[in-house]
């Protein structure tokens, strides 16, 4: 079987949307930027868990990903400025498309009580996050210790103006929205 290429998608993606929304230069169609994975590891003290949380993301992401330092300190939460608080990995072109695919054809359905994701997490700049709450969903990390699951979260980040172009995008791309009840 072939893969489409990223441009092929993109397309795809064009060709779907142009009738709803009158587009008539490919221009005009909203398209996927990046992906980005970010993880916290919080006040997890054991670097051999910091560890094992960045492997994870790598294997998740196919890429190496970055450690992301604090920006100030915080001394509540007992954080200095530029101590190691997460992990983060960004994602184009062929390895964007490849995650996006494993995400909504193998990840979300086998999510627990899985019943679709919600409309209200596109922001104002037409961007979706998305949280995955066990990382375990991803066959990539087959874990052997179930006390080592966390979640991290999943931006897609697009050139869309209006929620209406980004939620026309994600349907495209084969995401599931739940169902809004509209009977009280």
């Amino acid at each position: 079987m072939k893969h489409d290429t990223a441009k092929q998608k993109q397309n795809g993606l064009f060709e779907a949307m142009k009738g709803k929304f009158g587009y008539k230069n490919m221009l005009q169609a909203p398209r996927i930027e990046k992906v980005i994975l970010s993880s916290t590891t919080g006040s997890i003290k054991d670097p051999k868990r910091k560890a094992l949380i960045g492997d994870r993301i790598n294997k998740i992401a196919g890429q190496k990903a970055t450690v992301k330092a604090a920006k100030k300190s915080v001394a509540s939460f007992k954080v200095r400025q530029g101590d190691p608080v997460g992990w983060q990995v960004t994602l184009r072109g062929e390895r964007m498309w490849s995650f996006l695919e494993k995400l909504v054809n193998i990840a979300l359905p086998r999510t627990r009580d899985f019943r679709g994701i919600e409309l209200k997490s596109i922001d104002a700049m037409g961007n979706y996050t998305l949280g995955i709450k066990e990382h375990t969903v991803f066959p990539e990390t087959s874990d052997e210790d179930i006390k080592d699951v966390f979640g991290f979260a999943v931006t897609i980040v697009t050139t869309s103006k209006t929620k209406a172009e980004t939620e026309e995008v994600m349907k495209q791309l084969g995401f599931l929205f739940k169902k809004i009840d509209t009977v009280k």
